[in-house]
């Protein structure tokens, strides 16, 4: 029987079982994308810290030099760019941006250039699938929140009408959006920008092996302790999009790389028998329908599958494998609603299958 330690998220509380203990902490509208599976050796100094920022439970596990000066270190630095990209703070530096929309440029911080200049670069490649400026219709919708709601035909219109990368100005003298009204949103970057920063911190401390999952996105830096002394792949479960929190339907064996989910059952309200959920579309302004019940990217950089984990999604199965197979060392997994999963050419050797249910198409 094979040992794992697996994660589960609920809208009213967390609790984290790891090699047998459970740690409970509360936590609000937090959905967990992937389940953390096994590692056999559980010695530690210090058990996992956990804390809510970016919106939601991340947590971070030092298996080596994890002292509680280091544990600081990280979550203050994600306190940090929780300051910097949040758009539920109205003091951030990104709702600074948003609220000088068709007023000329701002001067921003590198951080933020940083990301932008990657959304513009998504945005681009995905066609517009992936648009940072979908602020106002994000907003409109509310999934998520206890707003959440169908919005009229005329107001989904109308955020449409303001939701156009082309209108986002990058340049060495600030960032400007060009009409009022406009809104960068960049929910499907941030906590992958911020992975990847937690990565450089633990490097830069000589941490080798750790993992970091900031509510779903996952980093496995490093490997687990096999036999003896060896390092093997860490474990990582795929979320079962029809199941429980905390059941999945295959796992992936990763080392050093970024796992990260895109799917319908993330953020979502029912209205009538009709699921309404968060991955909205540029195109009509409505939740994306094109068969996908998710999608999981395995890439180095974290930035990176959490970006393409979205713009895949919403591209649908053509587009998103010419985008994929446009994209060396990213990998991709795919999982339909009539339960068939495909396999991009080298996810074949990270990932397996696991529940019966499912079954893998080839065609």
């Amino acid at each position: 029987m094979t040992s794992f330690c697996s994660v589960r998220y609920n809208s009213h509380a967390m609790k984290m079982l790891i090699c047998g203990r459970v740690y409970a902490l509360s936590l609000r509208n937090t959905a967990l994308i992937l389940s953390l599976l096994a590692y056999s050796a559980c010695g530690r100094t210090m058990p996992p810290q956990s804390e809510f920022v970016l919106g939601t439970v991340c947590s971070i596990n030092l298996f080596s030099r994890g002292t509680p000066k280091r544990y600081e270190r990280l979550f203050r630095r994600l306190r940090e760019l929780e300051k910097i990209f949040s758009v539920n703070l109205d003091h951030s530096e990104l709702s600074g941006v948003n609220r000088r929309a068709g007023m000329g440029r701002v001067v921003v911080s590198p951080e933020l250039k940083t990301v932008l200049e990657a959304s513009f670069h998504y945005a681009e490649i995905s066609g517009g699938a992936l648009d940072p400026t979908v602020g106002p219709l994000v907003l409109l919708w509310g999934i998520g929140t206890e707003r959440a709601h169908i919005p009229p035909t005329a107001d989904i219109d109308a955020a449409l009408s303001l939701t156009d990368y082309r209108e986002l100005i990058i340049g060495e003298e600030g960032v400007s959006l060009k009409r009022q009204g406009m809104a960068l949103d960049l929910g499907s970057m941030v906590k992958g920008y911020a992975a990847d920063e937690l990565v450089r911190l633990c490097r830069e401390d000589g941490i080798k092996r750790c993992i970091i999952d900031l509510g779903g996105n996952i980093y496995a830096l490093g490997g687990r302790k096999g036999a003896g002394k060896s390092l093997e792949p860490w474990r990582v479960g795929i979320q079962d999009p029809l199941g429980s929190r905390g059941d999945y339907l295959g796992i992936l064996k990763v080392v050093d790389r970024s796992v990260v989910t895109s799917g319908v059952y993330e953020r979502f309200f029912e209205e009538g028998e009709r699921r309404y959920h968060h991955i909205l579309s540029t195109k009509d302004g409505m939740p994306v329908e094109n068969g996908f019940l998710s999608v999981t990217v395995i890439a180095e950089r974290s930035i990176d599958a959490d970006a393409l984990s979205t713009a895949l999604f919403a591209l649908g199965r053509g587009k998103a494998e010419a985008l994929l197979a446009s994209l060396p060392g990213t990998e991709a997994i795919f999982v339909y609603s009539d339960k068939r999963i495909r396999l991009s050419p080298g996810a074949k050797a990270f990932f397996e299958l696991r529940n019966e249910q499912y079954h893998l198409a080839w065609d």
